[in-house]
């Protein structure tokens, strides 16, 4: 294990990279670890307009955070509900700490990361039967206000609040210009939060952006910003073997040019499952370009052992995997010795559900490995808003290291824009090109 330091929840396993990589092949990288670092820390680096996110807890003033928090409680005492309506990371990294922490993540609920006319109305549907006492709130988020999926979602959703829509609107968007930041200033709404210009969207989590909903949800935001500030403090070492965030950058990158092509983020514990989409994004958005980078997928333990788990022991040797895994603080839950054992279950009686699924887990290491999968795993001492609060800077920090290892700009995703100008010709918006009534015939072939 490789510990950040005894005052973090935070190792990691690299027993089973080996022999496809160890501690020797991560050390000869510590001379290029330190032009990546120097770089990104003194903005020298392409993109490190975007490196706000690197001081967790400047990211909000005192008196910004104070308001926030005042704000999600008064919205909490007074609606039934939090709508956020975002796509990306506009809502990936609150939910993901939600589904992680919250009692009752169902509170909150998203819209705007599809264009689904099903999921909208089926949206509207379970809305109108759970709030009829208080009624919901909406955090609409958006940068620039003119997100497709974010602005449709909105239009078709906003009357969905009860009481006075000015109080219970709240802008999550640019200080400056945009759609959302005129309808504030032209008095539609009264509560706005700041996206901030230093931070892209997948980094944003611990800003405003991911704070509000998260701070509604019951979580403590206090704990989880310093979860990630520590994490900060104590990721600074360039010496891959003593720095857990650096040696994971490294290891990735060493195997991608082994010709692995994809890195599953594994877990053992349903509430990481939106921890593993923020991870996705985070990474794919920041590193596939210019035809390079690794797959970012994930996978649910045990479940996709019963489906996926068969590729991944004997398919293509294009895989390795990454654990996220939960060392303690799970709830207790004892199997019983069965009248009988008729379930022939009685060789785990007295054992609690926690040891079984680690057993589970390391089973599963083993196997893998043995299987030509090399694999690494992330210990967290428990799920608590302080570690996942570190949990979220280490693969931050990991990202934006790994990214520039790699020779890609970490901050920027220009190839999303390609989809949106196909899509705005086709829609006939002003200044997209031609109108098309229609969208050009696909050739199929017809069995």
């Amino acid at each position: 294990m490789r510990k950040l330091f005894d005052r973090l929840p935070v190792a990691l396993r690299t027993d089973l990279l080996e022999p496809n990589l160890t501690d020797e092949t991560v050390a000869h990288k510590r001379k290029l670890l330190e032009v990546v670092d120097r770089d990104l820390r003194t903005g020298a680096c392409p993109g490190c307009e975007f490196s706000g996110w690197m001081q967790p807890d400047t990211i909000l003033s005192p008196d910004e955070l104070a308001r926030l928090k005042r704000t999600a409680e008064r919205l909490r005492s007074e609606t039934d509900v939090l709508l956020v309506i975002g796509i990306g990371g506009s809502y990936l990294g609150a939910r993901a700490v939600i589904e992680a922490l919250a009692d009752d993540p169902d509170r909150v609920v998203y819209a705007g990361q599809n264009i689904s006319a099903d999921y909208i109305a089926r949206l509207r549907e379970k809305l109108e039967r759970r709030t009829n006492k208080r009624g919901v709130a909406i955090n609409v988020i958006s940068k620039k206000g003119d997100t497709t999926e974010t602005m449709i979602a909105f239009r078709l959703l906003r009357d969905m609040v009860g009481g006075d829509a000015r109080n219970r609107i709240i802008v999550t968007t640019d200080p400056e210009g945009g759609v959302l930041r005129r309808m504030v200033d032209g008095g539609l709404y009264e509560m706005a939060f700041e996206v901030p210009q230093t931070i892209g969207g997948r980094y944003s989590v611990l800003s405003a952006v991911g704070l509000l909903p998260i701070a509604y949800a019951g979580v403590d935001i206090d704990d989880l910003i310093e979860g990630a500030a520590d994490c900060a403090a104590l990721c600074k070492n360039v010496d891959p073997l003593k720095n857990p965030a650096l040696f994971y950058a490294v290891a990735r990158n060493i195997l991608y040019h082994q010709g692995f092509a994809v890195e599953l983020l594994a877990s053992f514990e349903p509430r990481l499952h939106y921890f593993a989409e923020w991870w996705k994004q985070l990474f794919g958005e920041s590193h596939g370009k210019e035809h390079m980078g690794l797959f970012p997928a994930s996978v649910d333990y045990t479940t996709d052992l019963h489906s996926l788990g068969q590729y991944v022991q004997q398919g293509r040797r294009i895989l390795f995997e990454t654990f996220v895994v939960i060392d303690k603080g799970e709830r207790p839950l004892k199997i019983e010795r069965g009248a009988g054992n008729l379930d022939g279950l009685n060789y785990l009686a007295g054992k609690e559900v926690s040891y079984v699924n680690r057993m589970a887990y390391e089973a599963t290491a083993q196997a893998h490995r043995e299987g030509g999968v090399p694999n690494m795993t992330i210990l967290l001492e428990r799920l608590d808003a302080y570690s996942l609060g570190a949990l979220i800077y280490f693969f931050e920090l990991a990202c934006a290291t790994s990214g520039l290892m790699l020779g890609v700009d970490p901050f920027d995703q220009p190839g999303v824009e390609a989809y949106k100008t196909r899509m705005f010709e086709l829609l006939g918006k002003p200044g997209h090109g031609k109108p098309h009534s229609e969208p050009p015939s696909p050739q199929y072939v017809v069995f």
